[in-house]
């Protein structure tokens, strides 16, 4: 069974290490490119994007495809909506895989938008020192508030994206440490986090480690996904998925 593979997260590696070397498969990851030193994955794949829905639609014909599985970013939106469109037109199934988003639990001091330029009002007039965790191609939004020092950690250098006199750029992967998180609060006399609502483990302990220090966070809910496609939140659930299509599959 062709399979594509729409990745880009943690859980579209799982099901890619799961996938690989067996016979009754036969998987392609799409990473979308933004990443200049992704980590090698045991299947193939491809970078760069289709050109819309119709450049997707004609990939699926092209190749083959016989199922789709939606791995993006949940803040992928556009992705997202292009692979339900382009699925439907060619009548190929498509399962989303999509991680929990995260809640609020007691102790936390969450203030929650729906977009940067919310966050970015929500940060106020005075000056503060701000942990800035929404990735590199949401920074610009901020540059609007050049009062606040800003604190940014990005895997892809930032380069310009954002305009501001004091800023602190920092470059790291995930997954973190709770510890680590905490003390780097600490020494960097955080005042405020800004993330989006990811979902995961992996980025999860700056959330921790700001309730643990008491700090606000400033939370950027999900963009909204298509809706009527079934969805699982594991890498397991997934594979499921797949073998029980390929079961009814001729």
């Amino acid at each position: 069974m062709r399979i594509l593979i729409l990745g880009g997260t943690t859980e579209a590696s799982a099901l890619a290490a799961r996938l690989a070397g067996r016979s009754d498969f036969s998987p392609l990851l799409s990473m979308a490119g933004r990443t200049s030193d992704p980590r090698p994955l045991p299947i193939p794949t491809r970078i760069g994007g289709f050109g819309g829905v119709a450049g997707l639609a004609r990939f699926l014909q092209a190749e083959e495809i016989e199922a789709v599985i939606d791995a993006t970013h949940p803040f992928a939106a556009v992705m997202s909506r292009n692979a339900a469109e382009a699925c439907g037109q060619d009548q190929v199934p498509l399962l989303a895989l999509r991680r929990p988003a995260w809640a609020p639990q007691e102790g936390d001091r969450w203030i929650e938008v729906v977009s940067m330029g919310e966050a970015v009002q929500a940060l106020g007039e005075a000056p503060r020192r701000v942990f800035l965790t929404v990735g590199r191609l949401e920074l610009a939004p901020f540059s609007a508030a050049p009062q606040h020092t800003y604190l940014v950690r990005t895997i892809e250098p930032i380069g310009d994206a954002l305009s501001v006199p004091n800023v602190v750029a920092i470059q790291d992967r995930a997954p973190f440490d709770e510890d680590a998180e905490r003390m780097l609060m600490e020494r960097e006399r955080v005042d405020v986090v800004v993330t989006k609502n990811s979902g995961g483990a992996a980025t999860y302990p700056k959330i921790a480690a700001a309730r643990a220090l008491g700090l606000p966070v400033i939370v950027v809910a999900r963009p909204e996904k298509p809706r009527g496609v079934e969805e699982v939140a594991s890498a397991e659930a997934a594979l499921d998925w797949l073998e029980r299509l390929h079961g009814r599959t001729p």
